[in-house]
């Protein structure tokens, strides 16, 4: 069965809410600090290894002495990554409102300070840290939030620091826009495992019988889900929403896949699925918050060789942490093992190496590596201290 092609590129254009038994999703992820050029070095392409740990391609072998830098660097960086942060006893009037599994959220008057640390987290569990990684997603997240503006506004007040994005006040709606483009995954609530189990209708959307893993849908259809304690549970329900806000949420989130999949392409990437989550301002604008289209949020594959591979049988190239969940699935349960085994050191340098082609591949733009030796965290609490002070 041969799948649909990649979508084509196009033209770009230049009050709280009720919680119906549904706990809060992670809160929002201008940045000072970010360079938004593209006149820097062009995207750099490495051998990625094939999903699952398989032997390294050749495809994208054009820069191996870049990759070789940046895994030396991720092994130099292992000892001094983003654990754990107490800005709350560094930074006078900064409050802890949330512990996510990647994300700390601190509160200072009508701002959010949002950190994103280095852990990994799959299985809704952490299972390692990853040199550079939270610099990486707060980077990627507010290059596309910039670009995005036309679809819909954000939270994004400022970025004081590599790992933080300071935030707006705003109601978040307890549900998270899952956007999905081909029929593929491995947790327990992805799309492939609902499909391969015989379920023909996944929140609310008709799929069609014959469809084979990491094919591509006829249509981009929308999958949205709530925050339960243990994990993901998919709904249909508009009860967590008004059918008003749901409708435009949901249309901003469409919009949001489709531009993203039309930057990815651009880039050799396909934007496989994300999640997208929303939060409504005072003056009752829905804005977009949280991350967008980073690794973790997001999953991505080359797009020139997804045709010739998926004819195959083959795992599609992945450049997000799949090929990591895939290692954990496959040498102990995740789900309920007490204890997990060390993820390999070779596998979380890899992981640091794919999140920086990444970033580096869409914006066309180098990654800054931090060189100095300073502790992350003394870093950012300097940083959020003087920018919560000209905040005043």
């Amino acid at each position: 069965m041969s799948p649909t092609a990649p979508p084509a590129a196009a033209a770009r254009p230049a009050k709280p809410l009720l919680r119906l038994g549904a706990s809060i999703c992670s809160l929002p992820a201008h940045f000072s600090h970010l360079s938004m050029s593209t006149s820097s070095s062009p995207p750099r392409a490495p051998p990625l290894a094939a999903a699952g740990g398989g032997a390294a391609t050749s495809l994208l072998a054009a820069d191996p002495g870049h990759r070789d830098a940046v895994l030396l660097a991720a092994r130099g960086a292992m000892g001094n990554c983003l654990g754990e942060t107490r800005l709350d006893l560094a930074v006078r009037g900064l409050r802890l409102a949330a512990k996510g599994k990647v994300r700390d959220v601190y509160e200072s008057g009508e701002h959010l300070v949002l950190v994103t640390t280095d852990r990994q987290s799959a299985f809704d569990r952490v299972l390692a840290s990853i040199p550079f990684k939270g610099q990486v997603l707060n980077e990627t997240s507010l290059w596309w939030f910039n670009r995005t503006r036309h679809i819909t506004p954000n939270a994004v007040v400022s970025s004081p620091d590599k790992n933080v994005t300071i935030a707006k006040r705003c109601s978040v709606f307890p549900v998270e826009f899952v956007v999905r483009g081909y029929v593929t995954g491995s947790t327990d609530t992805s799309l492939w495992t609902a499909y391969d189990k015989g379920i023909r209708n996944y929140c609310g959307n008709a799929l069609p019988n014959g469809m084979v893993k990491n094919q591509r849908l006829s249509t981009n259809i929308l999958t949205p889900t709530t925050k339960a304690v243990d994990h993901d549970v998919p709904i249909i329900s508009l009860g967590l929403m008004s059918k008003e806000d749901f409708d435009e949420a949901r249309s901003k989130a469409l919009s949001l896949f489709k531009y993203g999949q039309e930057v990815a392409f651009e880039n050799g990437l396909i934007l496989v699925d994300t999640k997208y989550e929303f939060g409504k301002s005072d003056d009752g604008t829905i804005m977009l918050i949280d991350e967008v289209h980073t690794p973790d949020s997001s999953r991505y594959w080359i797009a020139s060789s997804y045709e010739e591979r998926f004819k195959s049988g083959l795992e599609p190239e992945n450049v997000d942490k799949e090929f990591l969940r895939l290692w954990f699935k496959n040498n102990c349960n995740p789900y309920e093992d007490a204890v997990l085994p060390d993820a390999p050191e070779d596998l979380v340098c890899e992981l640091a190496w794919r999140y920086i082609f990444l970033f580096e591949t869409i914006t066309n733009s180098k990654f800054d590596i931090p060189e100095t030796q300073e502790p992350i965290q003394e870093r950012i609490s300097r940083n959020v201290a003087e920018a919560l002070q000209s905040l005043c």
